[in-house]
């Protein structure tokens, strides 16, 4: 593994520990000598993570669409910057750069890049590993949800062991590094032939 994209809020969250954990993130990426890809963000979660991987030495690589360049809220003393024209350009961008994903605290765009990310490798468009690092627990009640679709038989029991959940950024990332994905077909109840 050579670089890790990392999603996360625009907003800083209700509480101190989000910022703290952010930072804790982008050292142990910048202590790893990982390249860390993001959505390029001077604001939030995501202004907090540039400027602490920055100071701890870290490559950190923006990729942005020019709609928010224009809204001046993209941080321009990165590493790189890369401006695409579309969210999904940012995404398709994000995913070519890196070789595993991460999500910590946000709002729907979060969820959103994440569970694409998650999708890609499920259908085997990529093989990358994603995790969560669940922070004062905001990430519980979205995993007992994904336990409840398994339960449901909405998702392989396979699919939702792709997503690593820990509570604590070095051991996510040593777990992401060392994730076996299960070679399975998306499909439950489809029929041979």
């Amino acid at each position: 593994m050579h670089s890790i994209c990392v999603f996360c809020g625009s907003n800083t969250g209700a509480g101190e520990a989000y910022a703290q954990a952010t930072r804790a993130v982008a050292r142990a990426v910048a202590r790893e000598g990982l390249r860390l890809i993001y959505g390029g963000g001077n604001i939030g979660l995501m202004g907090v993570l540039a400027e602490a991987a920055l100071d701890a030495g870290g490559h950190v690589v923006g990729v942005t669409p020019r709609r928010l360049l224009e809204k001046e809220v993209v941080h321009t003393g990165l590493t790189e910057l890369h401006v695409v024209e579309t969210m999904h350009e940012r995404k398709s961008l994000m995913a070519e750069l890196s070789d595993g994903f991460i999500a910590l605290p946000g709002g729907l765009g979060t969820l959103d890049e994440l569970f694409e990310m998650l999708t890609w490798t499920q259908l085997g468009i990529h093989r990358k590993p994603c995790g969560l690092l669940n922070v004062a627990g905001y990430f519980d009640r979205l995993d007992g949800f994904l336990e409840h679709a398994v339960r449901e038989r909405f998702v392989a029991a396979e699919h939702r062991a792709m997503l690593i959940l820990e509570r604590d950024p070095a051991k996510l990332l040593e777990r992401l590094r060392n994730a076996r994905l299960p070679d399975t077909t998306k499909w439950m109840d489809r029929k041979p032939g």
